[in-house]
């Protein structure tokens, strides 16, 4: 595993706010998570039960959502060099140096802007009050996924589930990246035909 990095900015402030701390997920998503359970416990309501009904749809909904996103968004083939800039900013980088650590989960800003555009999009498709439990285990398997695909680029996972989601997404990087767009599970990679 290499500790290479390659330079996105010649300003010295963008380019630090390209790296990343591991634990700075967590710490910026946990309280959003909490704060939109307390609003459904609290505000709406919504027997626990009910509640843990929304676990599911919520994490599965995750990673339908990331299989879409890193298979047509990370890997749109853009023409112009703007759209093949912005590529490379958000996801190119990272097959460039798969093993960064310092680039290996999503900054905040960049989770930010995406998580505001499915925040408009599952609001339009999902009526209150379960809007927002179903968000809020969203952003937990967020969470779980950027976890699995740290640790699948810096732990050496020899057993179980893991050892086979981290073979699936190593092969993505190393075999063809033209497949496998599924990190934390190969699931949608098995229904879209994208194994191979």
């Amino acid at each position: 595993m290499s500790n290479k990095s390659v330079r996105l900015f010649k300003n010295d402030f963008l380019e630090s706010l390209t790296f990343v701390h591991p634990i700075v997920p967590l710490l910026f998503w946990s309280p959003v998570v909490a704060y939109l359970l307390w609003r459904t416990l609290a505000v709406h309501q919504i027997p626990v039960a009910q509640v843990a009904m929304m676990v599911l749809p919520g994490l599965i909904v995750w990673t339908l959502m990331e299989y879409l996103v890193h298979r047509f968004a990370f890997h749109f083939p853009a023409k112009s060099s703007f759209g093949k800039r912005l590529v490379y900013l958000y996801h190119g980088v990272h097959h460039e140096v798969p093993d960064d650590k310092g680039r290996l989960v999503m900054p905040p800003l960049g989770a930010v802007i995406i998580m505001a555009i499915l925040w408009v999009l599952f609001g339009l498709l999902i009526p209150a009050p379960w809007f927002e439990p179903f968000f809020a285990f969203f952003i937990v398997g967020y969470i779980i996924y950027d976890y699995i695909h740290y640790a699948t680029h810096h732990l050496r996972i020899r057993h179980g589930l893991l050892k086979s989601v981290t073979r699936h997404h190593l092969e993505h990087h190393y075999k063809s990246d033209k497949s496998k767009f599924g990190i934390s599970s190969p699931f949608w990679d098995w229904v879209f035909g994208t194994l191979d």
